[in-house]
């Protein structure tokens, strides 16, 4: 636990950064029609590579005994790989209905 506030200490900014990322995140997403979810998919596809990205990066510029900060890199990695290959799944789903039938 001290292992954790401590890293809030420290990135505290980060902090403010992601709690106000996470607001924004979630009127952008009400305020999109539902006609229009579907076709975003392939741009959060996009959003969730470079989480991955970002993750990764993270994870190679954190100290090997910081552990928090390697688990929540991995955890992040995680999530978006599986967010990425769900968005290509349900995209791939949309376009097969326009295909033509032979």
């Amino acid at each position: 636990m001290n292992e954790f506030l401590e890293f809030i200490e420290n990135n505290l900014q980060i902090t403010y950064i992601l709690i106000l990322a996470i607001f924004v995140g979630i009127e952008v997403i009400k305020s999109i029609p539902a006609v229009l979810h579907t076709p975003l998919m392939s741009g959060a596809n996009a959003l969730s590579g470079v989480v991955i990205v970002g993750a990764i990066l993270v994870m190679l510029h954190a100290d090997p005994a910081d552990y928090v900060a390697m688990s929540l890199g991995f955890v992040a990695v995680v999530l978006g790989v599986l967010n990425v290959v769900g968005g290509f799944a349900v995209t791939d789903r949309m376009l097969q209905m326009f295909k033509r039938k032979k």
